[in-house]
């Protein structure tokens, strides 16, 4: 049986502005059981403004079910399968949602004095220490708030301790398959990036790879498994080929949850390497943040982490804010504190044997459903892969549907879409990533889905070129909202 969302209405849900009316409160005040005070006389005249204009008057029971509807417009992890590839947009415990609401934990101020926080910074040592021992390398800062904040940390490193060699060299490496933020952050840590073109089996071409590595290099920005979700089984060879060279492998670790348990960076000659705490981790991603994107490096980098550094002394941990070769801070305080609380809390309750489970769990549910789809879908490349994979809509094509055709539709089966058109190595790409935590009934649902839209892209692809039909809001001009977008609503604007 295929699930299918709901019919909405067609009517988009009215602005609070628009169902407000004038004299409506959603709240009820005693009368003042102490004399009343002139704010101008208190303040200044300069200090105090007339009530806000133009700000919406309702009911509490209005304001209550306006933000309840909206929440049930949204399509959420807690609804159903979110396949986004490279996102790893999987269900987290409520524990640990829990544990980071604790008062002690929530509340403490990033200026208390460090012995009134001494709790804290024993999860901030303890997650430093379980994220060395997990990636197989010597230090971690906790301090980047992001993946790309951690490549960023990374090659700052690197260019610090290339320096401080007597060069920092001009480019960095990146592999055409790797994520999209790995240029943009070569760029803006002064290097230039330099494509890598990968072989017939979606991995780094190892010829090409030696030709461009020379002493001009400093470093290759490697994802793996990469972003075809194939393990670069070369990776031995490939820091050979850098370090050979004096050019250093930094490895970008959001894909992490393929590896956890399984495999550690540190004992694959990998000199950097960050995490996202977000995607595998425990903390909810997407939505903007808060994210963490912790970096772990081998000794030689140990000296330009980011300050300051916990340290443990006899009355307890400090800060060391004394570290000369530090790069110096890349974030104000320490990292998300929440985020690290989770992820800590998260590593404790999975134990070993629960992280690498996690890991074979998401593994054998991305190879599931590639078996059952490869049959609908152009499958480009054929090495096996690990926790996510790529198809493309070759097939559907020549009936003139394309991958975001087939995304849309989907949405009608009551499933969020997959990710669209990258890797950008792949024409048509579909990107699915299952994640560890669906059931096989669930997946089941999905191939149904997805086949049935191959089905229908056969027999009528104008339904699929025209999709999604049973959504609150159709098939949008995404070119327009990209080019010319409304950031805010104005009582003065056409609306339909």
């Amino acid at each position: 049986m295929i699930r299918k969302v709901r019919t909405h209405p067609t009517q988009n849900e009215p602005l609070l502005f628009e169902i407000s009316r004038p004299g409506k409160r959603a709240y009820q005040l005693p009368e003042l059981d102490v004399p009343p005070v002139d704010p101008e006389a208190v303040l200044g005249p300069e200090n105090v403004r007339p009530d806000l204009e133009g700000l919406p008057e309702l009911s509490e029971v209005e304001v209550v079910r306006h933000f309840t509807r909206l929440s049930t417009h949204n399509y959420a992890v807690d609804h159903g399968l979110y396949p986004l590839g490279s996102c790893t947009m999987k269900y987290n415990p409520r524990l640990n949602e829990a544990l980071a609401q604790l008062d002690g934990l929530a509340w403490p101020h990033p200026y208390q004095p460090e012995e009134t926080v001494q709790g804290a910074l024993e999860i901030l040592a303890r997650l430093e220490a379980a994220l060395a021992e997990i990636t197989g390398m010597d230090a971690v800062t906790l301090q980047p708030a992001a993946g790309a904040h951690g490549e960023l940390t990374g090659l700052l490193m690197i260019r610090a301790a290339l320096t401080e060699r007597g060069n920092p060299r001009q480019k960095v490496l990146i592999p055409d398959s790797a994520h999209g933020t790995n240029p943009a952050t070569a760029t803006m840590a002064g290097y230039v990036a330099e494509t890598v073109p990968s072989n017939a089996q979606g991995m780094v071409d190892l010829g090409a790879l030696e030709r461009q590595v020379d002493e001009s290099v400093a470093a290759l920005m490697l994802t793996t498994p990469n972003t075809l979700g194939v393990f670069e089984q070369n990776i031995r060879q490939i820091a050979e080929i850098l370090h050979a060279k004096g050019a250093m492998l930094y490895m970008d670790g959001a894909n992490m949850n393929a590896l956890l348990g399984i495999a550690r960076p540190g004992d694959f000659g990998v000199d950097a390497v960050h995490l996202n705490l977000h995607k595998t981790f425990s903390t909810p991603h997407g939505g903007g943040g808060p994210g963490a994107g912790p970096v772990a490096v081998k000794k030689h980098l140990e000296p330009y982490l980011p300050v300051p550094r916990l340290v443990k002394t006899e009355a307890g941990w400090k800060w060391d804010f004394h570290r000369p070769r530090s790069i110096g801070r890349v974030r104000a305080f320490y990292g998300n504190f929440l985020v690290a609380v989770r992820a800590l809390a998260y590593i404790m309750a999975m134990g070993p044997e629960g992280l690498r489970q996690a890991t074979l769990d998401a593994i054998l549910n991305a190879r599931y459903l590639r078996q059952k789809l490869e049959p609908y879908y152009e499958l480009p490349h054929k090495a096996p892969t690990m926790h996510e994979f790529v198809l493309s809509d070759a097939r559907q094509a020549t009936n003139g549907v394309r991958t975001m055709d087939i995304a849309k539709r989907l949405l009608d089966y009551g499933f969020y879409a997959y990710t669209v058109s990258f890797p950008l190595i792949v024409r048509g790409a579909m990107m699915i990533e299952p994640t560890e935590t669906e059931s096989k009934q669930e997946l089941d649902l999905f191939v149904e889905a997805m086949r049935a839209i191959a089905e229908e892209a056969q027999r009528d692809p104008e339904l699929v070129r025209t999709a999604p039909h049973t959504t609150r809001v159709g098939r949008v001009d995404e070119v327009t909202a990209a080019r010319r977008p409304i950031l805010r609503w104005t009582p003065d604007l056409p609306r339909e």
